[in-house]
């Protein structure tokens, strides 16, 4: 397949935007398939900000930026014009350091982290494990704070930690989420199973209804952020909200954790993915407004269209 001019140009003027450029599918606030969320949390923790590009929004793009880099999936990361690869080269470099180093970052701490595991989670997981001895253990937390277990060969890079004799190996990214978890095996109405306490996982997004921001907002308690398109917001819109523009986004990343945030989008749908972003970026007093603006409108000020 050939690539046009215009989507070589198109995709050349994105790669001038900056340093860091990243072709996804979705945006950074609501990624849109598994390797993209992956590689948005890696770039997260390095980077206040960098360039990407929604490939779904552009079938142009979407295809030609395969050809572009002779790389056949995505998502994919350049660096200074330079294809850096996908999501699971991204992922060893980061383990390895060498991303951090390549966007001049400290090198990440590579210490194991302290863990606890309980005798009886011990012995349901080594007997999970027999007959597989050429496998190990991995350990893995992603972007969402959700964890689990699995038995896969030894890439290289992990890290590997030892609690009440079993090993346990990780990814550089659960290492940092790790520390402190205790791991304990279960019996509850529901049935046997692995319980994972993890302290350091942020708090989970508050549900708001149009009713409680109204209280909120005339209090002054909270800040309002719509994450709808202008022509949505043309349509119908809440004095005193926000656009979630680039610079919000920059000012947010200069706000304390612990500021009072709501999204808001059309029905609450989508301002609950923006809300789980930035609460995986450590803000601990997130909310997403239930119904969205069409609650607003139904329950608060039906002056506010329903679109």
């Amino acid at each position: 397949m050939s690539l046009d001019t215009a989507t070589r140009e198109a995709i050349e003027n994105h790669l001038q935007q900056d340093k860091v450029v990243l072709f996804m599918k979705g945006t950074p606030e609501q990624p849109m398939c598994g390797f993209s969320a992956t590689t948005i949390g890696m770039l997260n923790q390095l980077l206040p900000e960098f360039h990407s590009i929604n490939v779904l929004a552009d079938e142009a793009i979407r295809e030609g930026i395969k050809v572009y880099g002779d790389w056949p999936t995505i998502p994919q990361l350049y660096i200074d014009g330079e294809l850096i690869g996908g999501c699971d080269i991204i992922t060893g470099m980061f383990n390895s350091g060498e991303l951090h180093e390549m966007l001049g970052q400290p090198k990440p701490d590579r210490s194991p982290p302290e863990i606890s595991i309980t005798d009886q989670a011990v012995k349901n997981i080594s007997e999970a494990m027999s007959g597989h001895d050429d496998l190990a253990l991995h350990f893995s937390i992603d972007n969402s704070w959700q964890a689990r277990f699995q038995l896969a060969a030894v890439e290289g890079h992990e890290i590997e930690v030892e609690s009440n004799g079993m090993k346990i190996l990780m990814d550089l990214p659960t290492a940092q989420k790790a520390k402190g978890a205790l791991i304990d095996w279960v019996d509850t109405l529901d049935g046997e199973g692995l319980k994972i306490d993890l302290p350091g996982a942020p708090k989970p997004v508050n549900q708001l209804s149009a009713s409680e921001l109204k209280q909120r907002l005339d209090s002054h308690e909270i800040l309002l952020l719509d994450i709808r398109n202008p022509q949505e917001r043309a349509l119908a819109s809440i004095p005193g909200s926000d656009a979630l523009d680039k610079a919000m986004l920059e000012k947010l990343e200069n706000m304390p954790k612990d500021t009072a945030m709501a999204f808001i989008c059309q029905h609450g749908n989508s301002s609950q993915g923006a809300a789980e972003h930035f609460r995986r970026k450590g803000f601990t007093n997130i909310h997403n407004v239930t119904g969205g603006i069409n609650a607003w409108s139904l329950e608060v000020d039906d002056s506010v269209a329903q679109y």
